[in-house]
């Protein structure tokens, strides 16, 4: 498929999905206590990393189902978002719960490979919503 028929086919398909109103309400993953940890990771990042893992949670939030490289993922209903920031990658692992996207953890990434310890704390938190 040549370039231009590629850019009319995604107009149509954005398109489609804009004026059917579908998209996915972002929540955040709440604790027994109260607390929402996604949402305390975010206030605590610089305003720059922020607007980037916002940007990024939007473009799932309304492209969703979407894939790599902005999406991957990691188990059954459980996928990872993939930010770029300058200098370094932060990681917000989510689930779908019917309408809704829920930010279950985020942490900046430190090595080539997803921590085990981000990675079974998301988890245990998507079991814990299961419940």
């Amino acid at each position: 498929m040549d370039e231009s028929k590629a850019c009319i086919t995604y107009q149509i398909w954005y398109t489609l999905r804009r004026d059917a109103d579908m998209f996915l309400e972002v929540v955040f993953y709440r604790t027994e206590s109260g607390n929402e940890p996604v949402r305390a990771w975010l206030q605590a990042l610089s305003k720059q990393h922020k607007k980037a893992i916002g940007g990024d949670i939007k473009t799932v939030q309304y492209g969703w189902p979407i894939g790599m490289p902005v999406v991957r993922k990691m188990d059954p209903g459980l996928w990872e978002i993939r930010c770029r920031l300058d200098k370094g990658i932060a990681r917000v692992l989510f689930t779908v719960k019917g309408e809704q996207m829920v930010l279950l953890h985020g942490f900046i990434k430190k090595s080539q490979k997803t921590p085990q310890a981000d990675l079974q704390l998301a988890r245990d938190r998507k079991a814990n919503l299961e419940k």
